[in-house]
C-alpha cells in the first residue's frame, strides 16, 4: 500500500473518530439536560413550587394581593394580620400554633409560606403551573383546582424551611398535623384522629387523592 493510501485511511479513521466523539458529547449533553429538568420537576422544594412571599400576579380582575392569601416572606404561625394565616380553619390554626410553640423549644421556627387562598389566587397558581409544566395533567401533580383545593377551604398550610417541615413530619401527628403528599413535604392538613392513630398513608401526589377527582 502506498504512503498516500495509508495517509488517506488514517485521515478517514481520525475523521470518523472525531464524528463519533462529537455525537457522544451531544448525546451526553442532552441526557444531562433532560435529567436536570426531570430532577427539578420531581424534587422541587418549597422555594420552587410553593407560593412565595412578596408576589403580585396579574389576573383578569387585577392583581393577586395579600387579601387573596399571597404571603410576604417570613410570616409567623402566630401572625394575626395576614388573611393567609387568620383565614385558616380555626382548629388547624390552633394545632399549627401549638406545634410551633413546642418546636421553638427545639430551636425550630415555623414560617407559613402559604395557607388560605382565595379561589382567584388558586386559579392563577393553576394557570401558572400549566404554563410551567406544559400540560394540565402534569400541573395537577402540584396544584389543585379552586373547587378541590384544601387551601381555598382553609384546610391546608405550607410550612417553610426544611428544618420545620422535618420537625412537623416527625412530631406533627401528636397535634393532628399530617403530611398528605410525598411530592409536597411542606403541605400539612389537620387529621385529629392522628393524635391517637397516627397519620394516614400519604398519596404520591395530588392526582392520587380522591378529593381531587371531584
Amino acid at each position: 500500500m502506498s504512503h498516500h493510501a495509508t495517509s488517506r485511511i488514517r485521515y478517514r479513521r481520525i475523521l470518523w473518530a472525531a464524528v463519533v466523539l462529537i455525537a457522544i458529547v451531544v448525546a451526553v449533553t442532552m441526557m444531562v439536560g433532560s435529567l436536570a429538568r426531570s430532577l427539578a420537576a420531581t424534587s422541587a422544594g418549597p422555594a420552587d413550587t410553593q407560593p412565595q412571599g412578596g408576589m403580585a400576579m396579574a389576573t383578569a380582575d387585577g392583581a393577586i394581593t395579600e387579601a387573596d392569601g399571597a404571603m410576604p416572606d417570613g410570616v409567623s404561625a402566630f401572625d394575626e394580620q395576614h388573611p393567609g394565616v387568620v383565614n385558616l380553619d380555626p382548629d388547624l390554626l390552633q394545632a399549627l400554633r401549638d406545634a410551633a410553640s413546642d418546636a421553638r423549644e427545639d430551636g425550630i421556627e415555623f414560617v407559613v409560606n402559604s395557607g388560605w387562598r382565595s379561589p382567584e389566587y388558586q386559579e392563577q397558581l393553576l394557570r401558572d403551573a400549566v404554563a410551567d409544566y406544559g400540560s394540565e395533567q402534569e400541573a395537577a401533580r402540584w396544584v389543585a383546582t379552586a373547587e378541590t383545593s384544601a387551601h381555598v377551604a382553609g384546610g391546608a398550610v405550607d410550612i417553610g424551611s426544611y428544618d420545620a417541615t422535618d420537625w412537623v413530619s416527625d412530631h406533627g401527628a401528636r397535634y393532628g398535623l399530617c403530611p398528605i403528599y410525598d411530592n409536597e413535604p411542606w403541605h400539612f392538613e389537620l387529621h385529629p384522629e392522628a393524635i391517637d392513630q397516627g397519620c394516614p398513608a400519604k398519596y404520591f401526589d395530588p392526582t392520587e387523592d380522591p378529593r381531587m377527582q371531584q
